[in-house]
């Protein structure tokens, strides 16, 4: 495996009652003014804003509300909350909501402390240097974003979704609780589980030898996802479901089974592009090409598609090749994603082979695009028109 350095900073509560018993001991430790984020208001409607709330009022915090962070996080929407902490002298945000409210809190807190703008940081013009105390509560099973420095923006007027991450990004204190989740509709809950198993294959994936411990990791991850998501998809209000499935998006990204590996990352890239240009669910873009990217790299990652297929998917590799028990694995991927509800082609969002091109440009902006194979704006042409169907 190759020379690693670890260390992960973020606190984790996770159950019941421990919002009730320890936010207001977190959020006294950086200040007394709080920005609150959130997203659409579903945080109101099931009671978890007025705890929230109380809990800051009674800590005798001064209060600054931005609400309606969108599914894919607008940078305009950014910038009114990097213009809210530095008017206002804010001493700790806190992002409540899933995935898309925490990767806004990350860009805020960064953006509160520079003196720039903060788009620099996904253009990669800019390292992040400093950054506000960030906390999160989370209501989403999906990103792992309450235990990572990673973030994704979307920049809506130049069409562009982009990532960074940075140690000084890390949440400072995390709480998970999985009552939280339950309101969570049908399809928002699929394309969390998608979420979750890409950010797993995304680490699988890798090209540093000798990493059995972390492959192991990850199928077990794969397999309890796998075992989980079908009771959870026919039941939303199964919380031990709920709970199963978000303690393992926190372990897929926060750092643990990609100590020493060298992740791939090009299918995320791909995503990226798909959904800056059309605006479509995260988990539902990784649907369609997470299974057309293992098609597409079969020739370089044959063998641990294979491994994947027998240990994940249960492919009998007796009397076939390498490559055939490889592809019925990817076979198996598709038949479970479709059998919990999630989209099997572009066309399921009405998107057709228009913007091909720019969406391949999108992708590899920064030069060619991951490790199994280094991808080229043709080869993601290639993949984004298997897609289409």
């Amino acid at each position: 495996m190759n020379p690693f350095r670890f260390h992960n900073p973020t606190v984790l509560y996770y159950g019941a009652g421990q919002i009730e018993s320890y936010l207001a001991e977190e959020v006294k430790k950086y200040g007394r003014k709080v920005l609150l984020l959130y997203g659409g208001g579903s945080i109101k409607r099931f009671g978890l804003y007025d705890k929230v709330t109380g809990i800051l009022r009674e800590a005798g915090c001064q209060v600054f509300e931005l609400s309606g962070v969108e599914p894919n996080p607008r940078l305009t929407t950014v910038h009114k909350g990097v213009d809210l902490c530095k008017r206002e002298g804010v001493e700790l945000v806190l992002a409540v909501g899933g995935g898309s409210v925490l990767d806004a809190g990350k860009a805020i807190a960064a953006g509160a402390k520079y003196d720039g703008d903060m788009w620099n940081f996904y253009l990669r013009k800019d390292r992040v240097q400093a950054a506000l105390p960030l906390g999160t509560i989370l209501t989403l099973a999906a990103t792992g974003s309450e235990m990572n420095g990673n973030t994704v923006v979307t920049n809506w007027e130049t069409k562009e979704k982009l990532g960074m991450g940075s140690p000084h990004l890390y949440p400072r204190f995390s709480f998970c609780d999985p009552a939280n989740t339950l309101t969570v509709p049908r399809d928002q809950t699929v394309y969390g589980i998608v979420d979750i198993m890409s950010h797993v294959f995304e680490n699988y994936f890798s090209t540093a030898p000798n990493t059995p411990l972390q492959e192991r990791m990850a199928e077990g991850l794969l397999l309890t996802i796998m075992e989980t998501a079908p009771r959870l998809v026919e039941r939303l209000d199964d919380l031990e479901a709920r709970e199963t499935i978000m303690y393992c998006g926190t372990m897929a990204l926060n750092g643990m089974i990609s100590m020493g590996t060298a992740g791939d990352w090009a299918t995320h890239a791909i995503e990226h592009a798909i959904s800056a240009v059309y605006d479509i669910p995260h988990g539902g873009g990784l649907a369609i090409v997470f299974p057309r990217w293992m098609e597409y790299v079969a020739g370089e990652a044959e063998g641990k598609l294979a491994q994947l297929a027998v240990r994940v998917f249960g492919v009998d590799p007796a009397g076939k090749s390498q490559r055939d028990t490889a592809l019925e694995g990817v076979r198996r991927l598709r038949e479970f994603l479709r059998s919990i509800g999630a989209p099997g082609s572009l066309a399921d969002y009405g998107i057709g082979d228009e913007n091909i091109a720019l969406m391949a440009e999108k992708a590899v902006q920064f030069g060619p695009i991951g490790r199994i194979r280094k991808l080229e704006k043709d080869d993601v042409e290639q993949i984004l028109r298997a897609c289409l169907k």
